[in-house]
């Protein structure tokens, strides 16, 4: 006889490796963070999650914690419902999270008084995490192609010293850079190694590939109406196109950033006024 109370949680219903990261997670840190921590990909993160979700039968962080602290189960359901609504639930919990990095990155922006250096570090920071890469820059656009990286956040010390030693660069018409240029639109490179600009010398794409490790890329124009004040890259170091999802994500980002850039502009401006 039972005594109708659900199944225990044991040491069997998650791996070592997914046990690390539910706890992580449940105590509120992000997949950048338990990226970092565990030495994954974002992605791996997000992947053993709904597995953890499934196999867990829970539907939110809340619900998470307390399986983990209390070990009582939910109500068993049929494996394919429990895999649809954890993954639901995960999306869910992403959406949420875009809207409140959306609202911490417009808080920031209205209290930082044109405070640049405050300002992009936290969008970068929410860029990444939201958009499971590793690394990004803020490029500001000097005119005909020419940039200079204004902001970067998690960049490999060698890509990081090449673009110091580089200043400001022109970007070849076939990078990612010179094409977005080019086009005015989103540039979405799966394989930065897969093009035959990786075969050239361009030494744009070198730094990029063998320097940063970077292996699939987006770049997004920043737009202040028909100017191009710059390009806002976010970088994954394996090769996992970005999706649809991602590139929403990121051009948000980006947008708050060209919001950034001109509220700084106009208060540099209002302060040299005589």
């Amino acid at each position: 006889m039972t005594d109708g109370r659900s199944p225990m949680l044991n040491d069997t219903d998650l791996s070592p490796r997914e046990r690390q990261i539910a706890e992580r997670y449940a105590e509120g840190r992000s997949y950048q963070e338990i990226s970092a921590e565990l030495h994954i990909a974002p992605s791996t993160v997000r992947t053993h999650l709904a597995t953890i979700y499934r196999k867990l039968e829970v539907s939110s962080k809340v619900e998470l914690a307390k399986r983990l602290s209390d070990g009582i189960a939910a109500p068993r359901s049929h494996e394919d419902h429990a895999a649809i609504i954890s993954e639901l639930a995960l999306s869910l919990e992403e959406a949420l999270s875009r809207e409140k990095a959306l609202s911490e990155v417009l808080r920031i922006i209205g209290a930082s008084h044109g405070d640049l250096n405050r300002v992009m570090p936290a969008i970068l920071r929410y860029a990444l995490d939201l958009c499971d890469a590793e690394f990004g820059i803020l490029f500001e656009h000097h005119g005909q192609g020419r940039f200079r990286a204004r902001f970067t956040l998690g960049i490999p010390s060698p890509f990081q010293a090449w673009l110091d030693d580089s200043g400001t660069f022109s970007a070849g018409d076939q990078t990612g850079l010179g094409r977005m240029v080019r086009q005015r639109a989103v540039v979405n490179i799966i394989d930065v190694k897969s093009e035959a600009l990786y075969r050239s010398d361009d030494p744009l794409r070198f730094a990029t590939a063998d320097l940063g490790g970077a292996r699939s890329f987006v770049a997004i124009p920043m737009l202040a109406a028909d100017r191009l004040v710059g390009a806002f890259t976010v970088y994954r170091q394996s090769v996992r196109p970005f999706s649809d999802d991602a590139l929403r994500t990121a051009q948000m980002f980006a947008a708050q950033s060209v919001i950034a850039l001109e509220n700084a502009r106009l208060i540099d401006n209002r302060d040299h006024r005589p």
